[in-house]
């Protein structure tokens, strides 16, 4: 498979920026087989829906500025929805468990929480930040104003739940 096509399946997988640095450890190539294969991906891309976004350090899949009138509409639509049971989960799960990474939220649930965190940071209440290796997902100032606090510690029942969490996450695996 073209080194092109790899680059495009790892951004999409991952939904959040990659380390060019990464991405060469990864596919161990040279510099310049990563700077052919990200010009070759952008030219693929620029007639669709999805453009590569590049930085100095890292590269992005982004929706196409065309696109920013669907895209706001879309936003509007979901904003004015629920988040509902999975985004209720997610969100508790950042909560309880913050900074924690996507693969982690994800071995927790169960399932991809991609498109849910996505959801939780359009609305404001989860915010990415990088870390060493990926990014890590922690709750945004506005998820504790909303709930009516300013520290997490002041949440209900704090203390039992981070020491439930940590008993189960201890746990050996009996699957």
């Amino acid at each position: 498979m073209p080194l092109a096509a790899l680059i495009e399946g790892v951004l999409f997988y991952t939904g959040a920026p990659q380390k060019k640095s990464n991405l060469l450890e990864l596919f161990d190539v040279t510099t310049n087989d990563l700077e052919q294969a990200i010009a070759n991906l952008k030219q693929r891309l620029e007639a669709g829906g999805v453009r590569l976004l590049e930085t100095d350090l890292e590269l992005q899949l982004v929706t196409a500025p065309e696109l920013s009138e669907v895209v706001d509409t879309l936003r509007k639509g979901e904003l004015s929805q629920d988040i509902g049971k999975a985004g209720a989960e997610t969100l508790a799960i950042v909560l309880y468990r913050e900074p924690i990474s996507r693969g982690e939220i994800d071995r927790i649930r169960g399932v991809n929480s991609a498109f849910i965190l996505r959801n939780l940071m359009t609305r404001g209440l989860v915010e990415r930040q990088a870390s060493k290796n990926s990014h890590e997902f922690r709750i945004a100032p506005a998820l504790l104003q909303h709930l009516g606090v300013t520290h997490k510690h002041e949440l209900p029942h704090f203390g039992e739940f981070m020491d439930a969490i940590d008993t189960f996450s201890v746990q050996p695996d009996t699957v």
